[in-house]
């Protein structure tokens, strides 16, 4: 079975264009790859970010993805 990775960073909530974009194809392919997702939260550090909202933030997309 192939394998499939994908990342996403949790720097807002979650949104039409990310299911469109990304999350559609990933319940479309589950039953043809071997899915590995993550959440890239360290690569939300980059820019200025209110701590409270990151870990918000955090917990939505893992509870949504």
């Amino acid at each position: 079975m192939k394998r499939m990775l994908s990342g996403i960073k949790p720097t807002g909530q979650l949104h039409l264009g990310n299911y469109i974009g990304a999350l559609r194809h990933f319940v479309e392919s589950q039953n043809e790859y071997e899915m590995f997702a993550f959440i890239a939260n360290l690569h939300c550090i980059t820019v200025p970010q209110d701590p409270q909202e990151l870990q918000k933030n955090l917990k939505d997309c893992v509870a949504l993805y």
